[in-house]
């Protein structure tokens, strides 16, 4: 095994932006570690490709939202599969790292352990089994080695669940507190009148689709009810369009700001926020910003959903924190005047808004991972996987 070539071959595939990002910072600690020991191949997006990733094929490939373009998409997915465990297979890397997109990663993974069992596999970001489909944790123990969680409850859940070991090696939002966080004279801004809101839709069309209406009617039952604020709706370029035309028929319009530097701007100078449920939560808790949440999707989706979830909460802040201080409100749940009653509360001195403030407090805490960032912790765990692997 060691004298076929001295480099360290890592096989990583990552095919979504946010895993794209998680993929580019491994790659530079392993870098730090092994030299020009290391050789890296694998799928990747344009961060990974700065670290040096020749990508199997553009990630944009998978860029697939909804149901219906899945399964015209799906002879094109299934041959990407293939071509991506047949590459790794060809490769023979001393590890196999998976970043996120479990419908993708995994069935690649599987494919991988079943027709060569001596490659060692490493899961950075656990799928959300402790949400719905736990019996995933006792099939992933089949063809993952290792698990990476972002979350600091994911350790004992795969315990719980009969899953393969799972290290806590933190969220890289911890690694963004100071772009998060208000310096003095924003925090001067966020306690000033009118406070500012902000409304986050979703991050995909489909999101903003579903929410955009509601979200509208809410906040202008807000207004009519005499409630001052500054609105402001964070988002990406691609989607703007979508947002634009979204709001066009709201009777109160906000600011649009585009792009990460811009949404981190307004999060430090917000009051509270109308939020999708999502990761957005987390960063809004890590920020310090009291928020309502909701969340719509179709019937059918909804119908397997209320069948599948076993947490009391969808709300990924909610979960980090072991309470649920953030009100949510779910399909039929989410409508104008429970939202705007809800937001109503957060944007004044109540209860609420002190419960969240304190609890989001207690987050730097709960999130902790010492001093080793992230990407150091993720790189330890795949280089102690590796070396087993090569023995």
């Amino acid at each position: 095994m060691q004298g076929r070539d001295p480099k360290r071959k890592i096989f990583l595939i990552a095919t979504e932006e946010s895993g794209d990002r998680l993929g580019s910072a491994l790659m530079k600690v392993l870098r730090q570690r092994l030299g020009d020991g290391v050789q890296f191949e694998g799928v990747g997006g344009r961060t990974m490709a700065r670290e040096g990733l020749e990508t199997l094929f553009p990630i944009e490939e998978l860029s697939i939202v909804g149901f219906a373009a899945v399964v015209q998409q799906l002879p094109k997915i299934l041959r990407l599969i293939r071509e991506t465990a047949d590459a790794v297979l060809e490769a023979v890397p001393d590890a196999l790292v998976i970043i996120d997109s479990p419908d993708f990663t995994h069935r690649v993974a599987r494919r991988v352990r079943a027709r060569n069992p001596a490659i060692p596999i490493v899961d950075y970001v656990s799928p959300q089994l402790w949400a719905w489909r736990p019996g995933r944790a006792r099939t992933m123990l089949g063809y993952v080695d290792h698990v990476l969680g972002l979350l600091p409850f994911e350790p004992e859940e795969y315990r719980k669940l009969g899953g393969p070991p799972c290290s806590y090696v933190g969220h890289p939002l911890i690694e963004q507190l100071g772009s998060l966080r208000p310096n003095a004279e924003e925090q001067k801004r966020r306690n000033s009148e009118p406070p500012v809101l902000l409304v986050l839709p979703g991050s995909r069309r489909s999101e903003i689709r579903h929410h955009i209406e509601v979200f509208g009617a809410a906040l202008g039952r807000l207004q009519a009810e005499g409630r001052a604020f500054e609105l402001m709706l964070p988002t990406m370029p691609h989607l703007e369009a979508t947002v634009r035309e979204g709001i066009a028929s709201w009777p109160v319009k906000p600011q649009i700001v585009i792009g990460e530097a811009e949404k981190r701007a307004a999060f430090r100078i917000a009051h509270a926020a109308l939020a999708k449920s999502g990761t957005v939560t987390l960063e809004l808790a890590l920020s310090g910003i009291p928020m309502v949440t909701a969340y719509r999707v179709g019937a059918i989706e909804a119908f397997i959903l209320r069948r599948a979830i076993r947490v009391s909460s969808v709300i990924l802040a909610n979960l980090v924190i072991g309470e649920d201080v953030i009100p949510e409100f779910l399909q039929e749940d989410c409508t104008p005047e429970k939202l705007a009653s809800a937001l109503s509360e957060v944007l004044t001195d109540s209860d609420m808004r002190r419960r969240q403030v304190e609890a989001f407090a207690c987050l730097d805490t709960i999130m902790s991972t010492g001093n080793k960032a992230p990407s150091v912790l993720a790189a330890d765990i795949v280089l102690a996987t590796m070396r087993k692997g090569t023995g």
